[in-house]
């Protein structure tokens, strides 16, 4: 038991909406924390705002309150429950405990005797305080680099003063880096300073001398009530100083630190936790390192709190932080818990990594028209993938093939840069592609020694990198007939994908597996087991690898498989969503897992796939057989092949999964619930049109163009204003409303430029249209609607980006019955079996079509939390052919509306164009609840509802 039976009842607090600089690593330490907590028998009662993740969904706590993270809400929750005994806020990040700073500010802690526990405050003063965390630096002798703080624009510039440039501010009190900014220039530091100021919620900002150049590492530690510590991961940054961590490409073990650096900055870390205050959890500590000899250390921060680096290393490590870090604040000591992975040694055990992970950024400048790309102090990441291998270079290729951006991995796929002012910008300016551009430099023959004087990286990585090139150089002398075993065991030993070796040898895809097929180069699974194999691990949490055959005593010649196919039960593949973006976010996660929990409740072994670091649906004990794997093609045909699975599931995992269908359908591999043919028909606008016209429902007119010509022939037909988007794309990515002809064409040059050969589809925009929309599960033969909503903003803004109301608030009878018409028939003509959403937009009474999409989408979860019913595990049981919509007792509950509200990050790209239109920019969302359509909150969306409009 806990030491402290007192401990009854606990509040938790989330992180609330998905904004850049606190993402869903949040939700997965939460929804850990959570469960770690009910495993002791303790009622966990949960606040977050955010409708999209797993962590607000009614299984995971006993009492979930969707409600506005402010200390009014707070209020309402404790008089409701007055049994709480203690509040734990060190899971939902920055928001989190700002509110409970709040709170403690303002004595509701105190009124209502609740403990903090996890974390004290002035441990959390401390180090936000950057002037108290100086302070206290210097006092138990940990070096910082030169600094001071000031609380006015006057003081500031006596600093700078002083100083000299370059320097950096940051804001204190902040997430995420905002606030905070290199200045190189003199002429610069007025208005960076006065931004610094303006964005501090105390007006502070803290001044340093720049460590420009300087290696940055992190250490995961945690510590309990008995004062032990232990160091859970060490992070390298391969980027250097000067690039937030978060927008850092990011190296677990590190890489480039001597063992004797390694023990000062471990016993530095371990003095810095203990001198911050008396807490059991979880903290993260970052230092700067020289990049000399010497190898001196300074401290830059620590966060007294799971942080998203926490979520990367439990990942990497397979050690659950988050999970560890409830039970130690609940009172239990590290040497009395057992390692999650082993079950057999302590957590009071330090992780030994016998692989290498790599995790890179994911970026969404395209959705932020003029921002900065420039990557900085403030992070501009919206999401993160990572990468596992048994060398830097087998898990930097593996990771930049999970990030969907069309690359096949470093190099050797025709994409990368060639013009030599062109790279030397990008490696000066760091750039979000900066880990492609390494690779054209070295391929242009610019120097290692000079690619290191502009960018700072580690010679070590820069030679990792020439590598490489010198491989790909070997290879490509060759043809797919003559390439030597041995080259080609190298080259995928070293993470290449099958089609860049194709892209070397000058052939197809498949003829380089097939050879490989041929010489038994298979790929084989390893346990991530937090132990280096020193102990038998009992979680089935794998990555891939290609191993040197071994021969055997009877001379046999084998490699070795950790994953061991079990033979006797039914298999299920869930395909994962891969890293969070604009447009696909969260929610798939969401839905992912209710896929995993549904299958394993019909009795399949569940099977899952993906990279995402910081989700759910990776931890490992959420599928039966987890396989941190890059969601693209040849990881996942491996996969199969070794599974052998009844079929896959690819409608829960956004359009990262749906692209897969072809494929799979192709290589005659089971597409649970609904089939390929259907999920390709809805995207051809085409065939739908048929398929509508069939079934006598509106749609707007449209043509479709491959080239501008087309387009400008096409206009004549339509009438302006026309909506033009490219097809088989996510977040409406590329959609625009255009007016004239001027305008027509150069949108459609502009697409096509950046994706050639796409089909462009063009609509008549019924301009003034009220926008809905439906989500429904299908057997094929009966249709259930789970929900309609009704856009708040006009049509023409685009789904993700309108606030939404369950159920509609002004559409007549006669409407509704012809949205309910519409999705009945279009659902049973499409063949649905599982999910499919559906968009109208209404004028003058007539319902028209926008668009189907026949699979999980971003309003499942909102709809899900709004009724209180589990729509996604009934939607799998359906695809699996378990059950049939009929055998369900729907019973949704909601008292007046929901209104889903989307959030965005804009205050990250202060000079970008903010109206909204057909392209969605939203990174998060939250869900509000009102009684009646004269709540104040729905008066003000209502007001403004056309102000955003871009045309």
């Amino acid at each position: 038991m806990p030491k402290n039976k007192d401990l009854k009842s606990i509040l938790i607090i989330g992180s609330g909406p998905i904004i850049i600089g606190q993402a869903c690593e949040f939700d997965y330490s939460g929804t850990q924390a959570l469960r770690s907590l009910r495993e002791d028998g303790i009622e966990t009662i949960l606040i977050n705002s955010n409708p999209a993740t797993i962590m607000t969904d009614p299984s995971m706590a006993d009492h979930v309150y969707l409600r506005p993270l402010t200390t009014k809400s707070i209020i309402e929750i404790l008089k409701k429950h007055p049994q709480i005994d203690a509040v734990l806020p060190t899971m939902g990040g920055q928001t989190a405990l700002n509110l409970c700073i709040e709170a403690d500010e303002k004595g509701i802690w105190d009124d209502f005797d609740v403990e903090i526990i996890g974390v004290d405050i002035d441990a959390i003063n401390i180090t936000e305080d950057r002037e108290k965390f100086r302070e206290l630096m210097l006092k138990i002798g940990i070096p910082m680099a030169p600094q001071a703080t000031a609380t006015s624009y006057l003081k500031g510039k006596e600093v700078a003063q002083e100083f000299g440039f370059p320097l950096v501010i940051r804001a204190s009190f902040t997430l995420g880096g905002a606030g905070a900014s290199f200045v190189h220039k003199e002429e610069d530091f007025d208005e960076m300073l006065t931004y610094g100021l303006e964005i501090s919620p105390i007006h502070e900002v803290m001044i340093d001398k720049a460590l420009i150049g300087w290696k940055e590492y992190e250490l995961e530690l945690l510590r309990d009530d008995n004062d032990n510590v232990v160091i859970i991961c060490t992070i390298e940054n391969m980027d250097p100083m000067g690039i937030h961590t978060g927008d850092s490409i990011t190296v677990a073990p590190a890489m480039t630190l001597s063992d004797r650096t390694f023990q000062k900055m471990r016993d530095m870390a371990i003095k810095m936790m203990r001198s911050i205050g008396d807490f059991a959890g979880g903290c993260n500590v970052q230092f700067a390192v020289s990049p000399d000899d010497e190898e001196e250390i300074i401290a830059i921060e620590i966060n007294p709190r799971v942080s998203r680096s926490s979520a990367l290393a439990s990942k990497a490590t397979g050690y659950p932080i988050a999970k560890i870090a409830a039970k130690l604040a609940i009172g239990y000591t590290l040497d009395e818990l057992e390692n999650q992975i082993t079950k057999s040694t302590s957590a009071l055990f330090e992780p030994t990594l016998d692989y290498v992970i790599v995790k890179i950024p994911r970026w969404n400048f395209d959705k932020f028209e003029g921002a900065d790309r420039t990557l900085g102090l403030q992070m501009k990441s919206v999401g993160e993938v990572m990468g596992i291998g048994r060398s830097f270079q087998e898990a930097l290729h593996k990771a930049t093939q999970s990030l969907e951006i069309k690359r096949n991995g470093i190099g050797a796929d025709g994409k990368g840069y060639t013009d030599y002012d062109v790279i030397i910008e990008k490696l000066k300016y760091a750039s979000w592609d900066r880990v492609f551009v390494i690779y054209d430099a070295i391929q242009l023959g610019i120097p290692l020694s000079r690619i290191h004087e502009i960018t700072k990286i580690d010679m070590w990585f820069l030679k990792q990198y020439e590598e490489l090139y010198h491989l790909e150089k070997e290879i490509s002398t060759y043809t797919i007939d003559t390439l030597p075993k041995d080259l080609l065991l190298e080259a995928k030993q070293k993470g290449y994908g099958d089609r860049q070796i194709a892209h070397m040898l000058k052939c197809l895809e498949s003829q380089v597996y097939n050879k490989r097929d041929e010489l038994n180069i298979n790929r084989v699974y390893k346990l991530v087991d937090t132990c280096a194999a020193e102990f038998k691990a009992e979680t089935p949490y794998y990555y891939s690898t290609f191993e040197n055959q071994v021969e055997k005593a009877d001379g046999t010649l084998t490699t070795e498989n950790e994953s061991k196919v079990s033979g006797d039960k039914k298999k299920i593949i869930v395909l994962g969503s891969g890293p969070n973006r604009i447009g696909q976010g969260i929610e798939f996660d969401y839905c992912c897992v209710h896929g995993v929990l549904a299958a394993a409740e019909c009795g399949y072994e569940t099977i899952m796939i993906n990279c995402n670091p910081e989700t759910v649906s990776t931890d490992f004990d959420i599928a039966d057989k987890l396989y941190f794997e890059p969601v693209f093609w040849e990881h996942i045909y491996d996969i199969i092949r070794h599974e052998k699975p009844e079929g896959v599931i690819v409608q829960l995992g956004g359009q990262t999964a749906l692209k897969l269908a072809e494929k799979l359908s192709r290589y005659g591999i089971k597409i649970m619930g609904t089939s390929y043919e259907a999920l390709d028909l809805a995207e051809d606008r085409g065939s739908f049109s048929k398929l509508l016209q069939e079934n006598n429902i509106p749609y707007p007119e449209f043509g479709t163009a491959e080239n501008a010509d087309e387009a400008l022939k096409m206009a004549d037909q339509l009438d302006f204003p026309i909506l033009v988007r490219p097809s088989y794309v996510l977040g409406g990515q590329g959609m625009k409303i255009v007016i004239n002809k001027k305008d027509l064409e150069a949108h459609v040059v502009d697409l096509l430029r950046h994706i050639p050969n796409n089909k462009l589809l063009l609509d008549h925009y019924l301009d003034g249209a009220i926008e809905a929309e439906a989500d429904a599960i299908c057997d094929g033969e009966n249709v259930y609607i789970i929900g309609i909503m009704e856009h708040i903003e006009p049509c023409g803004i685009h789904s993700g980006d309108s606030n939404a109301l369950l159920p509609p608030f002004n559409l007549g009878d006669l409407v509704l019955q012809q949205i309910k018409d519409h999705t009945h028939k279009i659902a049973l003509a499409l063949k649905t079996v599982g999910l499919i959403n559906i968009q109208f937009a209404i004028k003058d009474e007539k319902v028209y079509i926008i668009e189907a999409n026949p699979r999980a989408s971003r309003t499942v979860p909102f709809i899900a939390k709004a009724y209180g019913e589990p729509y996604v595990n009934y939607a799998t049981k359906v695809m699996l052919g378990e059950k049939k919509v009929t055998d369900f007792d729907f019973n949704p509950k909601l008292d007046g509306y929901a209104i889903k509200q989307p959030v965005f990050s804009f205050n990250k790209f202060p000079n970008v164009n903010k109206q909204l239109g057909p392209e969605m920019k939203s990174t998060g969302e939250s869900i509000l609840f009102i009684d009646s359509l004269k709540d104040d909150d729905f008066y003000e969306l209502y007001a403004r509802r056309k102000m955003y409009l871009s045309k």
